[in-house]
């Protein structure tokens, strides 16, 4: 295939497939398609290692890494040692997690002791540290997830050559990112998983793509690449449709074989519904679209206290929900109702566990044939 995004990135298929999973990221990649490691959550040297081990395996072909620099968080700015985030949970949010748990036949964790604590993972300063290791490799874009890419990150992408993508969910944000530098816009509508703003695909994907070329005129547009609730081929030709050149994905892979997902979370995926999901704060801090369950459920709750901001409401919930993941595989029945993860409305369609190349090539001859339905009905007289 041949559009915008084929081109820039070197790519046969214009899918690009978000993974927080290294091995979904390469399976991808050798397939055609464009993997992206999602790296928010990594150390500078799990990175490191990742990125190695995808050095290793993908044979020279394109692959990319997405990070989190988020613009504003809590602590900026302040003085404040990262580690020091951690004070400012409050002890009412602590007992309200611990309350739940217990609620739940989960036994509430201690919080770490000072020694004990990592540093947030959601700050500028973890941010340039990973971008240092990933530009240290042959990637080829570089995303980022939340907001206007730092000024540094964009000046690192074009002093290396490396495509800068970022996310938007709405036209304005678009149109700042493309003054801002960025080579890539994802336009994400609400039915995504993780971090997604109120639109939908349908009506933000043409949006934006107008809103681009406009803002681009006396050049070639940046390309845009549709997100959201896109699991299949047919789904893809539609982006195209839009007027995108391509699509980024990410729910479906955390039904494949390879994929990271906690074992009992990934059997509800594939029984869930597309309104088995929810907008909450209750895991980042800001709006994401997770899978429903006891804790968004809590959390919506009038008696719950207001999610804390990033990314402090990280620090809470992710030792509480990574130990809900261990005992929920082990058949804890009160875990397996707290249990969830970021996933998009797509889940609806991903109804069975199956190898990522699998995924790659169903999508591209579901999105042939989609093509050559819309060709039948043109009238040839």
């Amino acid at each position: 295939m041949r559009t915008p995004i084929c081109e820039l990135l070197g790519i046969e298929l214009p899918l690009l497939a978000f993974s927080h999973c290294r091995d979904v990221v390469a399976a991808v990649t050798n397939a055609g398609g464009l993997g992206v490691l999602g790296a928010a959550s990594h150390t500078p040297e799990q990175l490191e290692h990742e990125l190695r081990w995808i050095d290793d395996n993908v044979a020279g072909r394109p692959y990319g890494v997405d990070l989190i620099a988020p613009a504003t968080y809590a602590g900026k700015g302040e003085g404040r040692d990262t580690v020091g985030l951690w004070d400012l949970i409050p002890d009412g949010h602590r007992k309200f997690v611990d309350e739940l748990l217990a609620a739940h036949g989960v036994e509430p964790h201690d919080p770490p002791s000072a020694g004990q604590r990592h540093r947030p993972r959601l700050t500028e300063e973890h941010a340039r540290e990973c971008l240092d290791i990933a530009f240290a490799h042959p990637i080829s874009l570089i995303a980022n997830a939340l907001g206007v890419p730092p000024a540094y990150m964009v000046e690192r992408g074009k002093s290396a050559g490396v495509a800068v993508a970022a996310l938007v969910g709405t036209k304005a944000h678009a149109v700042r990112q493309v003054e801002a530098g960025v080579d890539i816009i994802v336009a994400q509508g609400s039915e995504a998983g993780g971090h997604v703003g109120e639109v939908s695909t349908m009506v933000l994907v043409p949006e934006v793509v107008d809103a681009v070329r406009q803002v681009s005129a006396g050049g070639p547009p940046v390309p845009v690449l549709a997100a959201g609730g896109i699991v299949n081929g047919a789904q893809m030709a539609a982006a195209l449709a839009l007027g995108a050149a391509g699509v980024w994905t990410g729910s479906v892979w955390l039904t494949c074989e390879e994929a990271e997902t906690a074992p009992a979370t990934k059997a509800k995926f594939v029984a869930a519904g597309s309104s088995d999901t929810v907008r909450s704060r209750s895991r980042t801090g800001k709006p994401s679209r997770q899978l429903r369950s006891a804790w968004t459920d809590a959390w919506e709750d009038a008696a719950a206290p207001p999610a804390l901001p990033m990314p402090v409401q990280s620090l809470l919930s992710e030792p509480a929900l990574r130990r809900v993941d261990r005992l929920a595989e082990s058949g804890h029945e009160g875990a397996r109702e707290l249990a969830t993860y970021f996933v998009g409305q797509g889940v609806g369609l991903m109804n069975r566990v199956r190898p990522a190349r699998e995924v790659v090539y169903t999508m591209a001859e579901e999105f042939a044939a989609a093509v050559e339905r819309l060709g039948t009905l043109l009238d040839e007289d």
